[in-house]
């Protein structure tokens, strides 16, 4: 299962939560985040991690143009997008981008929301389910209703996110078989600033599930 932990600030925070076994960290490239970075941040941050672990640049209503700049230098390997992107948009994106992964996040508020995110599977690799929040983007602490996605199934990987910490990560994947998860405040002790002990036993506890 892909371990995604996001909103990474700091290079020896990236480096450490790398080792403790995260198979993703994600940098948000949106400059109205409390989690922002710049390109020269990310590149500190990915520069002395694993090639194996993936690097995932998070926009949201950004141009191809600028996204694509922000990919090239600082190597990224992913593309979150967490605005209000369309299917048309992630499809040009595949094109400019062929060889980086683009993950379309969309914040669920019923189930009838649940379904339109059916329509991004052919122009996506990966889908991204994030708890709803009417002002912020992410990384609000919520939790989605996990029932709701009980017999979610798309043609495309998953990833659950939405309020996800230590104490109810085993909570949530007794109910579900997401194909990742994605934490973000859950494991911080402010906004950009992991709480290193917490991504520890986020690990130690999903090693009990095997």
């Amino acid at each position: 299962m892909r371990i995604k932990i996001c909103g990474i600030t700091q290079p020896q925070q990236s480096i450490a939560i790398a080792s403790l076994g995260a198979t993703a960290l994600g940098f948000i490239c949106i400059n109205t985040s409390p989690r922002y970075v710049t390109t020269t941040q990310i590149q500190a941050a990915v520069a002395h991690l694993p090639k194996t672990i993936d690097k995932i640049g998070v926009f949201a209503n950004a141009s191809i143009a600028e996204i694509s700049q922000i990919v090239s230098s600082s190597e990224l390997t992913g593309v979150q997008l967490h605005g209000d992107e369309s299917p048309e948009f992630c499809f040009h994106l595949r094109q400019a981008l062929p060889q980086v992964e683009i993950i379309k996040a969309l914040r669920i508020r019923n189930i009838e929301h649940l379904q339109e995110a059916i329509i991004y599977t052919p122009y996506i690799d990966t889908l991204l389910l994030d708890a709803y929040h009417p002002q912020q983007l992410g990384g609000t602490g919520q939790t989605l209703d996990w029932q709701m996605l009980q017999q979610f199934r798309p043609s495309c990987p998953w990833l659950l996110a939405g309020g996800l910490s230590p104490d109810n990560i085993l909570e949530a994947l007794s109910q579900l078989q997401p194909d990742g998860i994605d934490l973000s405040s859950g494991v911080e002790i402010k906004p950009g600033d992991k709480d290193l002990d917490k991504v520890a036993l986020l690990f130690q506890k999903l090693g009990s599930r095997e």
